[in-house]
């Protein structure tokens, strides 16, 4: 991924005072006085889950911020790989059924205790039953037949097959095992430990002195969240906050002289998710139609000046040898095949559509905005429905009551089948309610497979089964624009979606 620094235009910054109504409770902190402090604030779009405890999160970007405060047995890097974390080292049986994990000698909880065996055995293991409320199960834990701590240092984990995949689960988060209070007061590994939280304004952070690791550089971070998007762009230019990501390139165009921005990629697939048990959404033409109505690399250049990367089924580049390349021009922009395709269907006039969007996202807001010009074109009347974050996760992503969103998914690790399980029959998570026999059996045949070129095959099939039926109009990996307040510097970019504060540093 490339990174580079944008000449930005000046501007004349905005009083503090403009920012009274949006939640901010430090408008007198300065930028200077955060530099003397070793501390940044950094700006968030969303308010987290209820609750921080990491087996329970549903929104990336809970996942995003307290990537700083939690580890698993293996962390991944930059470049997509895995490496050892709380484990030290591990090796696997001939049969590739077989784990052991050594443990890293000295790590500790945020509470000073000693990581043990028996912790790791508790965290897998509540991620495998799911008997709590509100634990998200790691569906790939359900091919473990036998966990064990050998001794204080050594986890043994047997599976009923093997799997060339499950290493890459192993970052689920290590949490004591004798220790409740993580939905409000979450005690990780990582190189920052949780201080405080006040709802819908603030989240605090402080560098963990008993790091095993290389140390964090800053000593506080401040997430301040500021879910409109324009009082986010002004908490930038006023000095209440010096680091946000994911900002629009018209909002980059007006930070002003005192930012550089760091360039790479999301790791979203940004599509216009429809629902597939929704009229007409239920009809393969009336998907295939819109397809074949929008103009992706438009909407890159029109919302984004340019910026992201076309994609055509749910796979974005950054995972290699996973994403086919080819299904992105799959639907050429074809509007005179979009309104025969419509008229097949028996809507030869179009039709009304609504199109959800979290208000909070303005790439989001941006690209439907286009899209409703766009399928103007071939008779469909979209409408906009801004909605609130929280109301967009319980109404349309849990609820799963909407006929289309605009919005990014994904991937919660570094596998094909963190992007593609979602979209199986029976998976909790499919908020499109995309049913097919053959991507089932697909998703079956793949998770069974160890051999990589095959199950490599297999997760391509299913990208093409979602594109050949248009399950949904995919769009783009978004271009990650992060505005850094110049004297700092270290914004790193990974292949997943996380935000890794442990290197950002004053230079001076």
């Amino acid at each position: 991924m490339k990174k580079r620094a944008l000449a930005l235009i000046a501007l004349v910054c905005l009083a503090c005072a403009v920012l009274s109504g949006c939640g901010d409770s430090s408008t007198d902190e300065t930028p200077e006085a955060r530099a003397a402090a070793n501390a940044i604030a950094v700006g968030i779009a969303q308010d987290l889950d209820d609750s921080l405890d990491p087996h329970k999160t549903v929104k990336a970007g809970t996942r995003e911020v307290m990537f700083n405060v939690f580890e698993g047995l293996m962390k991944p890097t930059p470049d997509g790989d895995l490496i050892p974390a709380v484990a030290e080292s591990y090796t696997v049986s001939d049969d590739h059924k077989t784990y052991t994990f050594t443990l890293r000698e000295g790590v500790q909880f945020h509470n000073g205790e000693p990581v043990t065996a028996e912790d790791v055995v508790y965290s897998i293991q509540r991620c495998t039953a799911a008997t709590e409320t509100g634990i998200v199960p790691v569906e790939a834990f359900s091919a473990i037949t036998d966990i064990q701590a050998v001794d204080e240092r050594t986890v043994t984990i047997t599976l009923s097959e093997p799997s060339n995949e499950f290493i890459s689960y192993m970052t689920t988060a290590i949490l004591p095992a004798d220790y409740d209070q993580q939905d409000t007061a979450p005690i990780g590994t990582g190189p920052f430990k949780f201080v405080s939280r006040t709802a819908q304004d603030s989240i605090v952070l402080e560098k963990f002195d008993g790091y095993w690791g290389t140390p964090a550089s800053l000593d506080k971070v401040t997430f301040k969240i500021i879910e409109n998007a324009d009082s986010l762009l002004m908490s930038l230019q006023s000095g209440a906050i010096d680091l946000c990501a994911h900002l629009t390139s018209t909002q980059v165009a007006q930070l002003g002289e005192d930012f550089n921005v760091a360039e790479g990629t999301m790791n979203l697939v940004q599509a216009l998710y429809l629902n597939n048990a929704e009229e007409p959404f239920d009809d393969v033409r009336v998907r295939q139609a819109l397809c074949y109505a929008v103009d992706k690399q438009q909407i890159i250049d029109l919302a984004f000046d340019g910026y992201g990367s076309p994609i055509g089924s749910s796979m974005y580049p950054a995972f290699g040898k996973y994403f086919d390349e080819s299904l992105t021009d799959y639907y050429t922009y074809d509007p005179d095949r979009a309104r025969a395709l419509l008229a097949e269907a028996g809507y030869p006039d179009g039709f009304d559509m609504t199109i959800t969007v979290p208000s909070n996202y303005q790439p989001h807001v941006d690209t439907a905005t286009v899209l409703v010009e766009q399928l103007k074109a071939v008779g469909i009347n979209a409408t906009i429905l801004p909605v609130e974050w929280e109301s967009w996760v319980d109404e349309t992503y849990t609820g799963r009551q909407f006929q289309s969103t605009v919005v990014g998914v994904d991937a919660s690790n570094m596998t094909a089948r963190a992007l593609l399980e979602r979209f199986t029959s029976t998976a909790g998570d499919n908020f499109i309610n995309y049913n097919n026999a053959d991507y089932d059996q697909l998703f079956t045949q793949a998770v069974a497979t160890y051999d990589d070129a095959a199950q490599t095959e297999l997760y391509k099939q299913m990208e093409r089964n979602l594109t050949e039926n248009a399950a949904n109009v995919y769009i783009q990996d978004l271009a990650d624009l992060v505005a850094v307040r110049k004297g700092l510097e270290g914004v790193t970019f990974y292949p997943i979606y996380v935000l890794d504060l442990a290197g950002i540093h004053y230079t001076a």
